[in-house]
């Protein structure tokens, strides 16, 4: 059905809501590469006020991607709690985003709401509000998961504590470990990207991380970052998993792209329940996206980059993770060009996962050939502090050498926290104290004998 819209002397027209959401979009590079961005700030101020007006359960009745063709399509819709959805099922977007605002609309409320959702009703309610819309609801939004500790909870924040090395060198590993503990970083996770994917080298690294852990009695959890079908094969050999890791993306054939489907994920889920290694609770899995991958695979169906996005958060949704993490700039400027699209993004990412229901992080980050720089991660790091957002990166010195990239460093963490009065999980922060690492009256980094006894345990490791 076409949408039409009138503006001065000028008459706007979208074939169907799919064109209507993409030309509703902020700007951006990926959707211009893409060939369905709005032409003009006037097109885009057109579409924005028809889509304020679409029903919220037009969503539900005219799927933008068929049904028939895509698995993500028949989960959001098969997945659909109608009950939650009653209380705005009679809203338009425009009025949605209203009542998201109001201040009857609190936490409970939007826990109880999210079953009732999709990615395409939060996508598109996303486009009609503004920077400060998305931070005022996503703070309002709260999402707790367990493992071996708490996250999520109010007025916290956790570091995903990053070690890569270019090699997988065991030394380099614990080293940039062991930094990043000294300053208070790896509550949400220790996890490594590996630069191999020899099934040798991967099992050293969960052996690895898992001695340290179990070594001092960090209530935190490891993760290897290698394909989910390696982690499998890992679990059936015994190997020490604590979270399963896996890219998605929003549509059937970009997650073939990566070599998943819904039923890989499944298996997966369930082999990491079956370790029974979580302490405090069976959240498992650990996801990361990023806005473009879905155009990059060419598997993007003519839907915006944003809300494709959105669709990955559906497929996340059902296996109740720990993490998922928005690698926001990763990608590079041809899909988010400059730290005013980054920082957008970012926002949007967060916003959508949220009220989905996700325990969302960010990986505030950008590739050296965008046209952005660490001012523009220092923004976007913290107004999403502000937002609530779970946690954060903690990368030596910001500069990952072996993904290439420019994210947030270990002092980053502890600026956020500070800053906004933020805490790390309780049960890591608990160790932290113990072990004299941390000052609990200043909230500060120390420099006690608890860094000799970890030196001296990877000097032993290695």
């Amino acid at each position: 059905m076409p949408y039409t819209q009138r503006i001065s002397a000028r008459t706007h027209q979208f074939a169907d809501l799919g064109e209507l959401m993409a030309k509703a979009s902020p700007a951006r590079s990926g959707d211009a590469l893409a060939g369905i961005a709005a032409a003009s700030m006037e097109e885009r101020v057109a579409a924005q006020t028809l889509l304020a007006d679409i029903p919220l359960a037009a969503f539900l009745e005219a799927p933008l991607i068929p049904y028939e063709s895509d698995e993500v399509t028949r989960l959001i819709i098969d997945g659909h709690d109608r009950a939650a959805f009653a209380p705005v099922s009679g809203l338009s977007v425009g009025a949605f985003r209203d009542w998201l605002l109001s201040d009857a609309v609190d936490t409970a409320t939007l826990q109880a709401l999210a079953p009732g959702l999709t990615p395409e009703m939060v996508a598109a309610v996303s486009k009609v509000m503004r920077h400060q819309d998305l931070i005022l609801v996503a703070s309002k939004c709260q999402v707790v998961t367990r493992f071996r500790n708490t996250l999520g909870l109010p007025d916290s924040l956790a570091v995903r504590l990053q070690p890569n090395h270019p090699t997988d060198s065991a030394r380099g590993i614990l080293a940039s470990t062991l930094d990043g503990l000294m300053y208070g970083a790896g509550d949400a996770c220790i996890g490594v990207n590996p630069a191999s994917d020899d099934p040798a080298v991967l099992h050293q690294l969960w052996h690895l991380l898992d001695t340290l852990i179990a070594r001092f009695e960090i209530p935190t959890q490891s993760c290897v970052l290698t394909h989910v079908t390696r982690q499998i094969e890992a679990i059936e050999a015994g190997a020490p998993l604590d979270l399963v890791f896996q890219s998605i993306a929003g549509t059937e054939a970009a997650n073939r792209g990566f070599g998943i489907d819904l039923a890989l994920l499944r298996e997966a889920h369930e082999a990491a329940l079956s370790l029974n290694r979580g302490t405090l609770g069976d959240n498992v899995m650990y996801f990361e996206t990023g806005q473009g991958s879905a155009l990059s695979a060419d598997a993007h169906h003519g839907i915006d980059q944003q809300t494709c996005e959105a669709r990955a958060y559906a497929v996340a949704r059902v296996f109740r993770p720990l993490l998922v993490n928005s690698v926001v700039g990763f990608i590079g400027p041809e899909y988010l060009y400059d730290g005013k699209q980054i920082t957008r993004a970012g926002l949007e990412d967060h916003f959508c996962g949220k009220l989905l229901g996700l325990p969302m992080g960010v990986d505030v980050c950008y590739t050296n050939h965008a046209e952005a720089d660490q001012d523009d991660m220092d923004t976007l790091m913290t107004v999403l502090g502000v937002a609530g957002v779970n946690f954060i990166m903690g990368v030596p010195g910001s500069d990952d050498v072996m993904l290439g990239y420019q994210s947030t460093s270990f002092h980053d963490g502890l600026y956020l926290r500070r800053v906004l009065g933020k805490a790390m999980a309780p049960e890591f922060a608990d160790w932290l104290r113990t072990m004299g690492i941390y000052d609990a009256e200043t909230g500060l980094p120390l420099n006690p004998p608890a860094a000799k006894a970890l030196m001296d345990f990877s000097e032993a490791a290695l």
